[in-house]
């Protein structure tokens, strides 16, 4: 196991659009419980193989986000496989304070569906589907986002994603 490099805006590769999973091998194995891995020594509930520097439609999450009773040490996490939303609830919440292990020192509230159906294959190739709710609805929204090029500072305004990119373009050039 290991712990992989985060990729962070404004790298181009966030950008692009992930290729389907053809097969699921030992090696897309190891490299989803590596995104685990990252996930949580990240601190994250949710991670997108772009995130990670890979281009391809897989997704990992904390089944358990969310939960008060969760036990800190529980390191359980979900693969999805080629996620896809099959449909949206019309009625929308905005997602406060939501922020992203690429998108480095920004928070910002997302307007998101209350409710998606999502089908996927898991990590032994089965087709699964269902419904996501509250703040896995919004894991899930966020994650297949990434997969597509989207992140979630395009879903707010322009001038707000303007400053963001300002502040961390300055903030990049300092780092030089």
């Amino acid at each position: 196991m290991a712990i992989l490099d985060i990729v962070t805006f404004p790298e181009p590769s966030l950008k692009k659009a992930s290729a389907p999973v053809e097969t699921i091998d030992d090696e897309l194995k190891a490299f989803i419980e590596d995104m685990g891995q990252t996930m949580f020594h990240d601190a994250g509930v949710g991670l997108a193989a772009p995130q990670v520097g890979m281009n391809r439609r897989v997704i990992v999450y904390d089944p358990h986000a969310g939960e008060e009773q969760k036990d800190p040490e529980d390191k359980i996490f979900t693969a999805l496989i080629n996620p896809e939303i099959l449909s949206k609830s019309k009625e929308t919440f905005i997602s406060e304070s939501e922020g992203c292990l690429s998108v480095i020192d920004y928070r910002a509230d997302v307007r998101r569906h209350t409710s998606v159906t999502v089908r996927a294959m898991n990590i032994d190739g089965e087709t699964i589907e269902f419904d996501a709710h509250g703040l896995m609805s919004v894991i899930m929204q966020h994650e297949i986002d990434h997969l597509d090029g989207i992140l979630f500072i395009d879903r707010i305004s322009a001038l707000k994603r303007a400053m963001y990119t300002k502040k961390r373009l300055k903030q990049l050039k300092n780092e030089k």
